[in-house]
């Protein structure tokens, strides 16, 4: 079956401790509520840093990607779906889904 993985990107943070408990009780109902078809749930990113062609670092990113969780569905149009039902859409974050590959050789 197809993979996609579900970027978050922006969102707002909690305003108290018992906001930022309210949100992440949905968002753990939301990933148990796909059951088996959650391949890789609730990647958090921190401490980005960007490489520049000329091998530059600087501390920061150019997105504002904060995380991702890759599932198992049949098509896209049920990866949205699934996607569409995602509470950081609560927190003002949008969603960005897409298909994964499988590289020739990786199996």
């Amino acid at each position: 079956m197809p993979q996609y993985v579900i970027v978050y990107l922006g969102g707002d943070q909690p305003s108290s401790p018992e906001e930022g408990k309210q949100h992440f009780s949905k968002y753990m109902d939301w990933l148990s509520s796909m059951g088996d078809s959650v391949v890789s749930p609730a990647n958090p990113l921190k401490d980005t840093c960007t490489v520049s062609p000329d091998g530059t670092v600087t501390t920061g990113g150019t997105t504002t990607m904060s995380g991702y969780t890759i599932i198992e569905a049949e098509s896209m149009d049920v990866a949205i779906s699934i996607s569409k039902a995602c509470p950081f859409l609560d927190i003002g974050g949008s969603l960005e889904v897409s298909e994964l590959i499988e590289m020739p050789g990786q199996t």
